[in-house]
């Protein structure tokens, strides 16, 4: 694998150097912990939109979409316009519920529907996620990538050291500077990808009948067959909805760009301009890497693509710039984890047990949690490097852990007569069998495609929460005065202007053009 040249090695330089002064430019206020969490709730629909962008389009995207797009063909991208619809339905019938309610955290939804065990029991399982998953999967898939070009690199040695940058400005900052450099770093992020996109298609002399002719037909199909061991099409109907939901409505990591807009409108506006932006990852990261399996032959780690990619076709400079779009990803999303992390730790657990703290006082202890975030994130990325590949690592943990949480969560919004006790059970019991069901898997005693998994779990947790609520009936507490949260969702989308909705059905129409396309 050839190096760096000088010149890039002095755009990365630039790149990192113009992080920290926008870094310094937005946070030379002492931030309390509304501004430290949700930036003071002002956040327009343009910083959101792009924020959310690219915390999602993190180094594990940028490696993993290309690396499985080589090794199984373009069904990946399902993730990718999926996440858009989620988008949609939750800029039209969720986020206006969550700005209404003046949320600091998303598990704050579940005290209000039911009591503060279910907020614990949801933010405890958020934390575990961003950290495990979120932070520590993007530190590990960035280390990667610098190691192949930046002799001498050693893996836990550069695991820390991206930590240390992105917790130190995410602490200094809080949410604005968060959501501030997101908005850098997904422009050096759509500009690389472009790039390299362009490269790779004039490898096939920019003709899709040559790009046609040299993959199989099933490389190129989005939906696949039930025994596809990518991602069979009843994985993409009941599982992807699933896992979207999660990510792009109840993780915390996601949703706080949307809990700290200026009011609902920017938020749907926002979610409808993130949705848009999730169209393009299947021409700039999903197709690149489809084409590279005609071009890499030789590989022996899918994870290895985007890094060959640039290796092979960027000359000294562009290199540099598309480093610095690696380094943009990887970035925005552990800053987002980390902030999202200590957002829920300190609004859901020190805030409740403390109520009489300042602002002050809260965002100092914030700060704390932060960097104490931060170093367990940067020990357990290099653990990674056991597990047989990223982004099935990642995907895989999202259904076993998030589909039960889903199902309460949606049962809570649009299913007036369950109580909490009941939901809590119905919880618990969903990850016990979502526990038997992962221990089943590495067993060998099934193969079921953990997209099936999925919405298998959010199935079997939604009944035995219904199961409960029927035994528990004369036992349970109601709270009939309290607004039901599908009344407030309807309310709430009733406030929207007609801009986001006729822009929801906008959006929703191009995705699926997309989807037909390339059926």
């Amino acid at each position: 694998m050839p190096g760096l040249h000088s010149i890039d090695y002095w755009i990365l330089g630039g790149y990192a150097l113009f992080v920290i002064l926008v870094c310094i430019k937005v946070t030379r206020r002492s931030p309390d912990s509304d501004e430290l969490f949700l930036a003071g709730r002002t956040l327009g629909p343009a910083v959101i939109g792009l924020s959310l962008f690219a915390s999602n389009i993190s180094s594990t995207t940028l490696i993993g979409l290309p690396g499985a797009a080589w090794e199984y063909g373009i069904s990946v991208a399902n993730y990718e316009w999926m996440a858009g619809l989620i988008l949609i339905v939750s800029a039209v019938f969720i986020v206006p519920v969550f700005i209404r309610q003046r949320l600091t955290t998303v598990p704050q939804l579940l005290e209000q529907r039911f009591d503060p065990r279910l907020r614990k029991y949801l933010s405890a399982a958020s934390v575990f996620l961003s950290i495990v998953l979120d932070t520590a999967g993007s530190l590990y898939a960035g280390a990667l990538v610098l190691m192949l070009f930046i002799p001498g690199l050693d893996l836990v040695t550069t695991c820390v050291g991206m930590a240390v940058f992105a917790g130190v400005y995410t602490t200094a900052g809080g949410l604005r500077a968060v959501a501030y450099t997101d908005v850098l770093q997904s422009i050096v992020l759509l500009v690389g990808s472009c790039i390299l996109a362009y490269l790779v298609f004039s490898e096939f002399g920019f003709s899709w009948n040559n790009v046609t002719s040299q993959l199989p037909a099933d490389k190129l199909s989005l939906i696949r067959p039930i025994d596809d061991p990518a991602l069979p099409w009843l994985g993409t109907l009941i599982g992807l909805p699933i896992l979207g939901f999660y990510y792009w409505t109840m993780n915390q990591y996601v949703a706080q760009r949307l809990l700290g807009a200026r009011d609902a409108e920017a938020a749907g506006r926002g979610a409808l301009i993130a949705a848009t932006l999730k169209l393009l990852p299947l021409f700039l990261m999903v197709l690149p890497g489809a084409m590279a399996a005609v071009i890499f032959t030789d590989l022996e780690r899918s994870d290895t693509v985007f890094p060959r990619l640039i290796a092979e076709f960027a000359p000294p400079g562009l290199a540099g710039l598309l480093l610095a779009g690696l380094m943009a990803a990887i970035m925005s999303s552990v800053d987002s984890a980390l902030n999202s992390a200590s957002t829920l730790i300190m609004a859901d657990f020190v805030e409740p047990r403390k109520p009489g703290m300042d602002h002050k006082q809260m965002a100092k202890i914030g700060r704390y949690v932060t960097l104490t975030l931060m170093a367990l994130a940067a020990m357990w990325a290099p653990m990674i490097d056991n597990f047989p590949g990223l982004f099935a690592y990642l995907q895989q943990a999202f259904a076993y852990v998030a589909s039960p949480l889903v199902a309460i969560f949606l049962l809570g919004m649009f299913y007036k007569p369950l109580g909490a006790q009941a939901a809590l059970n119905g919880l618990i019991c969903g990850h016990v069998f979502s526990a038997l069901m992962f221990v089943g898997a590495q067993l060998g005693w099934h193969d079921i495609h953990f997209s099936i998994v999925a919405g298998l779990l959010f199935v079997v947790t939604g009944l035995l929460a219904v199961i409960w609520q029927i035994l528990l009936r004369g036992n349970e507490a109601f709270r009939p005065d309290a607004d039901h949260l599908s009344v407030v969702s309807l309310v709430a989308y009733r406030d929207l202007s007609l801009t986001v909705r006729i822009g929801a059905v906008v959006v929703a129409g191009l995705t699926a053009v997309l989807v037909i396309g390339f059926w």
